[in-house]
């Protein structure tokens, strides 16, 4: 049983800011995400697309702004389930919760932070027949560990900064690394577009565009891939076909927990605290609905402060926190390191 002040679900932009409001009032958190890694949207899907409207970041690309955000939260130590997803919740007597995972991992908090943004994400698949009896038998959506293709021959599949970044990656792990797409351009980076030009030229990558995987072959597990160019099928042989088209938000099992959804987003109280109409829970950022809603990365942060106020209410009954400017407190993390302004030298002139 992991055990948290504020259980948060979803790693993402408003879910990582929320570690450190709550650190500020010493409330520590645990996040739990359906995704391999942290950052949510921001580093699965566009982690080289600049962002433009964060305060004082007139531009910063979004892998930067998750690696800032887990910088700045770092001193207060969060915990991470990665990879899975929040599946149930059980309300306890004390008013606390149990939230169990598909994998079966259990966190019991006396706050939860729905920080979900568009929901769980779930992988994009393509129209192949038959794909479903190989997923995990050589069909991979998501890369979780790279080191898992050492050695192998693998079939990526995308056009997007995915499917690009991680035929990169992979030509140092993997035997041999074959990238598809059904277009010639590809919609990412233009770094990456150029990098995967550079290590077609030196043989690292086997690009074919414009093409499609259409069939997939093997007994029991993924052994070849067909392959349509220019009209013309041909099979290749293969490890591991890796579709990377992308992923599609769903709301999943919280949607049935008993919240009050409207067009598959929690409404919540956005005149106190973006509570919903379960006390001791609560929606952050673009998982929740109110009147005048902007799903935008800068009002998840201000959310997710305002919510941090009522969590500290919540778990500490008749206590009153005093604001104090960090400017002034300065912040002590709980790995005992400290953060202040420089004091004021008081020195006569003679």
């Amino acid at each position: 049983m992991i055990k948290t002040d504020i259980l948060i679900i979803g790693a993402g932009p408003t879910g990582l800011f929320t570690v450190f409001e709550a650190g500020l009032l010493k409330l520590k958190c645990h996040l739990i995400d359906a995704l391999p890694q942290a950052g949510g949207q921001c580093s699965e899907i566009y982690p080289k697309k600049p962002i433009y409207d964060i305060p004082g970041f007139p531009e910063i690309l979004a892998g930067d702004l998750t690696k800032n955000l887990l910088e700045q939260g770092k001193q207060f130590e969060p915990g991470f389930t990665l990879g899975e997803r929040a599946e149930t919740i059980e309300k306890q007597e004390d008013g606390s919760f149990i939230v169990t995972t598909n994998k079966g991992t259990k966190h019991h908090a006396p706050v939860v932070a729905i920080a979900g943004g568009l929901g769980s994400f779930e992988p994009r698949k393509p129209a192949i027949d038959g794909i479903a009896d190989y997923e995990d038998n050589g069909v991979e959506y998501i890369i979780k560990d790279p080191e898992f293709y050492r050695g192998k021959k693998v079939v990526i599949s995308g056009g997007g900064d995915s499917a690009l970044d991680w035929s990169i990656f992979l030509t140092d792990v993997a035997s041999e690394v074959t990238l598809i797409h059904r277009r010639n351009e590809f919609r990412g980076a233009l770094d990456s577009v150029e990098k995967v030009g550079e290590l077609t030229k030196l043989g690292k990558i086997n690009l074919i565009t414009p093409a499609e995987v259409t069939g997939l072959h093997g007994d029991g597990k993924i052994e070849a891939v067909t392959v349509v160019k220019d009209g013309e099928a041909t099979q290749i042989e293969t490890d591991h076909f890796i579709p990377l088209f992308g992923l599609s938000p769903k709301l999943g099992p919280i949607g049935d927990w008993g919240l009050e959804i409207e067009k598959n987003a929690i409404k919540v109280d956005n005149s106190l605290n973006y509570q919903t109409n379960i006390p001791g829970i609560f929606a952050i950022g673009d998982v929740n609905t109110y009147p005048e809603k902007l799903k935008l990365i800068l009002c998840g942060f201000h959310e997710a402060t305002l919510m941090c106020q009522a969590a500290y209410r919540i778990i500490n009954p008749g206590k009153k926190y005093v604001l104090k400017y960090t400017t002034v407190s300065g912040i002590d993390g709980f790995d005992g390191s400290r953060k202040e302004a420089p004091k004021a030298v008081v020195q006569a002139i003679n």
